[in-house]
């Protein structure tokens, strides 16, 4: 954990224009949940799963809103979006390491490649040439960077990165270990009975204040650029395959999979180890919920979701035999339909003695 930087209430009040209260002076100086919380530590609650855990909390402070506030023994801020202002809470009291300025004599770097003044290269790093690293910027140790990438301002490649050749990442974006951004999409052609690879010509563009997850790979484009906008934010081990374009402020969380050439709109949400089809257009402001498979574009915002929740094993194994059954059950029951629609012999006899 990083070091902890000691404050007061005052100062996370005035800082972030939260109303408080108690005395500004508090000290504050650790974080911890509202059922570990102890007299120095600041907690929060924002779910009211843990509601019934506030009344019993040792916190020092609670960082919570304003319908909760008379239910707190403690003293606290009240916030609009308590969780966002405790991460601000947490950012301040501790502070992400920032490695001195400097190049590690490990390092093997281009001599045609640029690299700022007060950016940091770790130990055993790779960059090409003809290479950009911006203004305090972080290549953690390890990491291999191709020629001709760019890397801006105040961006972290944490370790063990891999930057293919002339991607691009903007302003202030986190890279955590593992990541591969720039590898070849998969892109194969089949003739005489074999497969022939499709060279991968265009890159990834990742735009500012996005985070990418630890093991999480994004091919660059076959032909066109595989596009991250501003703020995207991808979990732990996420597939993104060439040509994909990702909107501004959506977030992706881990396993997911997304297959070439789909956009995906601004402001989505997509939960953990859900498959995207490729070629689709998901629209700005959906949510797609965990497990679930998108086969089809969807042009209206809302919640989508195909996954099966689980169950007890004996009920599921009795839902799978019916799941079973369901094709037989069908053809008798169009049968059926069948024979109401068609009227009976009696029936045809009786409309004909009628008629008569």
């Amino acid at each position: 954990m990083p070091a902890n930087h000691a404050t007061t209430l005052g100062a996370l009040a005035q800082a972030l224009n939260l109303e408080l209260h108690g005395p500004a002076d508090y000290p504050v100086s650790g974080l911890a949940t509202l059922a570990n919380a102890g007299p120095e530590d600041m907690a929060f609650l924002a779910n009211p799963a843990y509601a019934s855990q506030l009344a019993a909390t040792r916190a020092g402070a609670v960082v919570l809103s304003a319908g909760d506030k008379h239910h707190c023994p403690a003293h606290c801020l009240v916030s609009r979006n308590p969780y966002a202002d405790w991460a601000r809470i947490a950012e301040r009291l501790h502070p992400a390491e920032v490695p001195a300025a400097g190049i590690h004599p490990t390092a093997a770097i281009d001599p045609s490649t640029r690299v700022a003044a007060s950016a940091s290269v770790g130990a055993q790093v790779s960059i090409g040439p003809d290479c950009v690293i911006g203004d305090r910027s972080v290549i953690g140790p390890g990491c291999v960077i191709e020629a001709g990438a760019k890397i801006g301002d105040d961006t972290r490649l944490v370790a063990q990165v891999f930057i293919g050749s002339h991607c691009v990442l903007a302003d202030r974006v986190i890279v955590h270990p593992g990541v591969v951004i720039g590898a070849d999409g998969f892109g194969l052609a089949f003739d005489q009975g074999r497969w022939l690879k499709v060279p991968q010509l265009g890159r990834v563009r990742i735009g500012n204040d996005c985070e990418i997850g630890a093991n999480t790979t994004i091919d660059r484009g076959a032909i066109d650029d595989t596009v991250l906008e501003e703020d995207v934010r991808l979990d732990n081990q996420v597939q993104i395959a060439h040509n994909v374009h990702i909107g501004a402020h959506t977030a992706i969380a881990g396993c997911v999979g997304i297959a070439g050439s789909t956009r995906i709109g601004r402001y989505c949400m997509i939960a953990g180890a859900s498959g995207i089809a490729g070629h689709l257009e998901i629209c700005d402001k959906v949510v797609i919920t965990a497990m679930s498979t998108v086969l089809e574009s969807i042009s209206e915002p809302g919640h989508y979701g195909s996954g099966i929740p689980a169950r007890p094993q004996r009920r599921w194994q009795r839902l799978l035999v019916r799941l079973g059954q369901l094709d037989d059950w069908a053809r008798r029951l169009k049968r059926v339909e069948q024979g109401i629609s068609k009227p009976t012999t009696s029936a045809k006899s009786s409309a004909t003695t009628k008629k008569q």
